[in-house]
């Protein structure tokens, strides 16, 4: 039986979402893991198939993937948040995204097949699952949204505002490329503010 040390502040970010039984908290600790990764780092390549749910303790990461030969930063995750290629995680499929470490990083691994095996012993379990899920399916479609109906302008204003200190920690080449424009149109509009 594994301890809690260590684990305090993913426990924190679960209890965000819904308050385990402690048998159902020790069954999630038992199927941890916790390991350190150096900056640039890949994480989870293209072409992996998901099967671990990532809790960044420290550190930070991107998802990104390849259009047009093109590299495009999807998404950010900086610590105390869960990591996942979900569309891989639940359909068994190999991704079209790669998750690399843009900072030196510990991690909580998650076995996913050991998770969903303890649903039907812990239903708190997959109830707290079922809300991470869906609470990050809202920031994909709030995502997805600010591309459609936001200038670049507005999107970056807003990320400097969710995300103060990302200039610091993101290169702006990442940036731009979430943002879905160049580096030269991001120095422009940098520039004007």
């Amino acid at each position: 039986m594994k301890t809690y040390i260590g684990l305090q502040s993913l426990l924190d970010f679960f209890n965000s979402f819904h308050t385990l039984t402690p048998g159902a908290y020790q069954a999630i600790v038992d199927i941890c893991s916790t390991h350190h990764f150096i900056k640039n780092k890949i994480l989870q390549p293209i072409g992996h198939t998901c099967r671990t749910i990532y809790f960044i303790q420290s550190g930070a990461a991107r998802i990104y993937y390849f259009k047009d030969k093109i590299e495009i930063t999807e998404s950010f995750v900086f610590e105390h948040n869960i990591l996942a290629r979900v569309e891989s995680l639940f359909s068994g499929r190999p991704s079209k995204k790669a998750i690399e470490l843009i900072e030196p990083s510990e991690i909580i691994g998650i076995d996913s097949i050991k998770l969903f095996r303890l649903y039907d012993s812990y239903p708190g379990i997959e109830r707290l699952f079922r809300k991470i899920f869906e609470s990050a399916f809202v920031e994909s479609v709030r995502r997805t949204e600010s591309i459609q109906f936001h200038t670049a302008e507005e999107r970056y204003r807003s990320l400097l505002t969710e995300k103060p200190d990302i200039l610091k920690r993101v290169p702006l080449k990442h940036i731009a490329s979430y943002l879905g424009i160049t580096q030269v149109s991001l120095s422009r509009i940098r520039s004007s503010l």
